[in-house]
């Protein structure tokens, strides 16, 4: 066997895999994935755009083929799938993918709804109108060429692109462990940001932000807040909240309808109105009873139509919290600077593409000074021929031939070869007096045109001067008024925006069960009536309380040891009427010897009002409501009690309300809030009433003007006195009589301060509700027993009472 050795190079098989990935990798990110930061355009595209520009496309021109298009440019500059390079070609005609399409395409190229776009046999395109502004001055050497792949043609290493493509239709791409995310923006907007760079170079990205408000979707939108974007144009890194454009209408039968007119960025219409129909199917998504797609050519037009009850806001907000009603656009703004991958602030993608700008500019200078110079070198040429006509014919004619002519022209006149060549090829009717007027005439303007440009390059004041001059034509001829809406509040959806606000029932169980239950399972009865049932109890349970809320409302929890606990009322788990309820210890982390007795909704915490509490012992307190604004589930300290002593009622106030206290044995004291000053939630509070030794107090109310104080007992007896009976006294006395207590009525359960229209709900411990109009209600004196309310049977007893705030309709 022959010896192989010499003709076998050992290799570390980890050593070329790192250096073989490391290229694959360098190959992707340079010649495929990323754009340039100076014409925003990756190799496919550039080179779509320049062969359109080599076979003469323009926008005056017909259509061509997209096959032709894209043989054109597979034969000569990018010898990669033929699908790879129409997908790019599509994508630069497709007015929903690009702000400012660069391809004008002819036929179908494709629809917002996800259609695919037409075979390439079957479409055409050219360059769109402002494409000649990306190639414009190719042809004076301001920019490199490189041969292409197979060294038979040249191609540019970038576009001149006079107009800041990277910005202004973004781009987006996969890389080798790594990937751009750059938006599109509005043109005017950029380049007024670049000519307030070019004006201030030291200029902040906030004041750039005057300028270029955000990014300018193609399909319009709304942008959600200004952090995303601060974030992205400060660090090149951010997220963008997108949410479609709805409104809210009322149809022909007089339903609500939502009308989606526009969706966020790069969302498949198609696919969003399969989802919103999936979620109504699997009942995620109640209320929608039509969805239709009306777009035509006059735009989007997405119809969905609501049921009669349903919350059209409420609905809105579920459709952007459940589907692309809402996206997320994040923001990568990694483009390629001098070859490598660079990750770009605002600021920095500006002042590379101004570079830009600046080198083309003085790239064409240069060459237009050496065009200029080149020919008024063969006019200095041709004045000197002009002015010795006589014995430069005479050399002509006595010459063997045309080199023997030039080089005696050279010798005599001390002419260059050029100058020479350009004499002896000069035409009779040049020796007009008019060509030699004319000749003299383009000197002129000749040496004015090289001491301009020569200006030029020696200033680079004028060369900015040209590029903010030639930047202001492009904004007037194709900027356009921005199509995305930028809204200032940054918006994130509570649980209760995806829920309507209704009025609901709350019930509380002396075992700790608590529901939520729609108002209107109730009907209202007449007094004396039987009621209906609340909710089933066990038998050594009752309904302890009963509270008229709405879901958006905070729930304030107020426990006999004088703790807060707070709940949204839509967390509260709603029920059937007689469902027994949620344990309240799987809501809340209350303790084990704690009883719920006190309980108040709050909308928010505002300082300018005060939680005013009172005790079984008669203490009261007055805290400012901010105080307790706290999300912490396991409670905080709202009064702090002496031994023996509980927390009985709260009350929500302004600071300037007048005070009742009522108690089990049938008194009552009325005195201002103002004689109790504010306090912290630590302390113990100040003497509201004075009892007697077996007496306590079962409650609290709020004077209002013409107004009745209800008293309910145990036995269903009540009445109503005018609160004009309750002289105000001084905090701390022991009161007036407010009801006669006997065997026959029991102790007094609950106070009310009522007017005649309003309502009130008593409740059994049995788990009976009787509703009824306060109007109804005797009106008595202040030392009477009152009469029956509800009946109530052996053994059961009135536990709770609450007020129902009424609408003229209701039943």
């Amino acid at each position: 066997m022959p010896s192989l050795t010499g003709k076998i190079v050992p290799i570390n098989i980890n050593e070329e895999m790192k250096h073989s990935y490391l290229d694959y990798a360098m190959s992707v990110i340079v010649g495929r994935a990323l754009p340039d930061v100076r014409d925003g355009l990756k190799p496919v595209h550039r080179r779509i755009l320049y062969a359109m520009h080599s076979l003469g496309l323009t926008s005056d021109k017909s259509h061509r083929k997209s096959a032709y298009i894209v043989g054109e440019v597979l034969a000569k500059y990018h010898p990669h799938g033929d699908v790879a390079v129409y997908d790019a070609l599509v994508r630069l005609a497709q007015d929903f993918a690009s702000r400012y399409p660069l391809v004008d395409g002819h036929g179908n190229f494709g629809s917002v709804d996800g259609d695919s776009p037409a075979a390439m046999r079957y479409t055409e395109a050219r360059m769109a109108r402002i494409t000649a502004e990306m190639l414009a001055d190719i042809d004076k050497d301001t920019v490199n060429f490189i041969p292409n792949y197979d060294d038979k043609n040249e191609e540019p290493t970038v576009l001149p692109a006079r107009i800041p493509n990277l910005l202004v239709n973004g781009s987006s791409g996969i890389a080798v462990g790594m990937a751009t995310n750059i938006p599109p923006h509005n043109l005017g907007e950029i380049i007024d940001g670049i000519i307030m760079l070019i004006k201030n170079p030291d200029i902040e990205v906030k004041e750039l932000m005057s300028a270029i408000q955000g990014p300018d979707f193609p399909t319009g939108g709304m942008i959600m807040g200004r952090e995303g974007i601060w974030n992205a144009y400060r660090t090149g890194r951010g997220s963008i909240k997108v949410r479609a454009q709805a409104v809210i209408e009322k149809t022909n039968n007089g339903r609500n309808c939502i009308i989606v007119n526009e969706i966020p960025y790069q969302v498949n219409k198609a696919r969003l109105i399969e989802k919103i129909a999936e979620l109504v199917k699997d009942k995620r998504l109640e209320g929608i009873s039509d969805l239709r797609d009306e777009s035509d050519r006059r735009g989007m037009r997405i119809m969905i139509e609501l049921k009669r009850d349903a919350n059209p806001q409420v609905l809105l907000n579920q459709l952007y919290k459940h589907t692309q009603m809402q996206e997320t656009f994040g923001v990568i703004m990694l483009a390629l600077v001098d070859g490598k991958p660079q990750v770009l602030s605002l600021k920095q993608a500006l002042h590379y593409y101004l570079e830009h700008q600046k080198d083309v500019i003085v790239r064409r200078t240069r060459f237009e000074l050496n065009k200029a110079e080149t020919r008024a070198h063969i006019v200095e040429g041709l004045r000197i021929a002009i002015a010795y006509l006589d014995e430069v014919i005479k050399i002509i004619r006595s010459s063997h031939n045309t080199d023997a002519a030039k080089k005696a022209l050279m010798e005599r006149f001390s002419l260059t070869e050029r100058q020479s060549e350009a004499i002896v090829e000069m035409r009779l009717r040049q020796l007009t007096g008019l060509e030699r007027e004319k000749l003299e005439q383009e000197y002129k303007e000749l040496m004015e045109r090289i001491a301009y440009l020569r200006a030029i390059l020696a200033d680079e004041s004028k060369v900015l001067g040209i590029i903010k001059d030639e930047l202001t034509i492009v904004k007037k001829k194709f900027a356009d008024p921005r199509r995305t809406v930028i809204s200032s509040d940054e918006i994130t959806f509570g649980a209760e925006d995806l829920i309507p606000e209704e009025d609901v029932v709350i019930t509380i169980t002396n075992q700790g069960y608590i529901k939520r239950i729609p108002l209107d399972t109730y009907r209202s009865q007449r007094r004396g009536g039987r009621g209906v049932t609340a909710m089933g109890t066990k038998t050594e349970d009752y309904v302890q309380h009963l509270f008229i809320t709405t879901t958006h409302h905070f729930f304030l929890f107020f426990t006999n040891q004088g703790k807060v606990y707070r709940l949204k009322v839509h967390e509260i788990p709603e029920a059937g009427r007689q469902a027994k309820g949620t344990a309240i210890v799987n809501l809340l982390y209350i303790g084990g010897d704690e009883k719920i007795t006190a309980v108040i909704p709050v909308r928010e915490f505002d300082p300018e009002q005060f939680l005013f509490m009172a005790t079984t012992r008669g203490q009261v307190k007055k805290t400012s409501l901010d105080e307790y604004d706290t999300s912490r589930r396991d409670g905080i300290i709202a009064i702090s009690l002496r031994e023996g002593d509980q927390l009985v009622d709260v009350k929500l106030t302004n600071g300037q309300e007048e005070i009742i206290l009522a108690t089990k044995g049938g008194m009552a004291v009325r005195f201002p809030e103002e004689e109790v000053r504010p306090m912290g939630r630590g302390t113990h509070g100040v003497r509201g009433i004075t009892l007697k030794y077996d007496d306590e107090v079962i409650g609290m109310e709020t004077v209002r003007p013409e107004a009745f104080l209800l008293v309910v007992t145990a036995n269903g007896f009540g009445k109503r006195t005018p609160l004009t009976e309750y002289r105000s006294q001084a905090r701390g006395g022991k009161g007036l009589i407010n009801i006669k207590t006997t065997e026959r009525n029991g102790p007094v359960v609950a106070v009310k301060v009522v007017k005649d229209e309003e309502e009130i709900m008593m409740i059994s411990a049995e788990g009976i509700i009787i509703r009824l109009r306060a109007g109804d209600i005797s009106t008595i004196g202040r030392s009477t027993m009152g009469v029956t309310l509800m009946r109530v049977d052996a053994g059961d007893s009135v536990v709770a009472v609450a007020k129902v705030y009424t609408d003229d309709n209701e039943e």
